[in-house]
């Protein structure tokens, strides 16, 4: 697979390198973007199978199957930001006239039902692992400003106490109580501290945020592409000419006789 989504050996250079910003829009558009295909190929696929017992469900199969390839063809143009190459779906020809020969062609098709499968039944997982890696990511671009604003987060404590600050921990009778455990950022010395902490957690999860846009392109390509034709490489055996000569060679034409001779 050829991705556009790098991986550098230098922390500095991969903040700075496209791929990392484009591995956060890819993942972000995602959560986004999914939610809507998600819903249009359940909603669709639903009610044409409630409704496939009338005739009214016949003309909805098809409705159904051209909404599940609109939806993966919209994630194979997405899929374009990280992938080189264009993904294309490989999908059967309608060759019969009517509306019957249409459903089973289209629900025959195995390229309808990997569409499907990435859609609606891989969107739960992908869904939940690409909220998880940004939500992370946010978190740790966000600590990095920590020293501007740790300063305007109010603290009340069990006893009564209050403070500005953030508390990693548990301090339930403040930062100096009893029972505390854990670090409370309570002056500009210890947020420059912890910005320092989220400015290297942040540049290593850099890599981790590729590795997961990387990980979920890899999927979507395998299930929205064509499939290659395992006879392939035999097809193209037959089709090229060989080392040996043809069986039945063409006859030598023999040369014409001079009667002067």
């Amino acid at each position: 697979m050829n991705s556009r989504l790098a991986l550098h050996g230098n922390p500095l250079r991969q903040l700075l390198a496209g791929s990392t910003w484009r591995a956060a829009g890819y993942l972000l558009a995602y959560l986004v973007w999914g939610w809507l295909l998600w819903v249009a190929v359940l909603t669709s696929t639903l009610v044409a199978a409630v409704l496939c017992i009338t005739l009214l469900g016949i003309p909805l199969l098809v409705a159904a199957a051209g909404v599940i390839r609109g939806c993966a063809n919209a994630e194979r143009w997405r899929l374009r930001g990280v992938l080189a190459p264009p993904i294309h779906g490989g999908y059967r020809a309608v060759r019969r006239p009517g509306i019957l020969a249409q459903v089973r062609t289209r629900w025959t098709d195995p390229a309808t039902w990997r569409d499907f499968a990435y859609l609606f039944a891989v969107f739960p997982f992908l869904w939940a692992l690409d909220l998880a890696v940004f939500v992370v990511w946010l978190v740790l671009l966000g600590g990095i400003t920590v020293p501007v604003w740790y300063r305007y987060v109010p603290e009340t404590f069990n006893n009564g106490q209050t403070a500005h600050g953030l508390q990693f921990g548990y301090f339930p009778n403040g930062p100096g109580g009893s029972g505390s455990w854990g670090w409370f950022i309570g002056n500009l010395h210890q947020a420059l501290i912890a910005a320092g902490i989220f400015l290297v957690l942040f540049l290593l999860f850099n890599y981790v945020l590729v590795g997961t846009a990387r990980l979920h392109a890899r999927i979507a390509s395998a299930l929205l592409r064509a499939p290659s034709d395992p006879m392939a490489e035999a097809k193209e055996v037959l089709t090229q000419p060989g080392p040996l000569g043809p069986l039945h060679p063409e006859p030598l034409h023999p040369q014409p006789v001079n009667p002067a001779k």
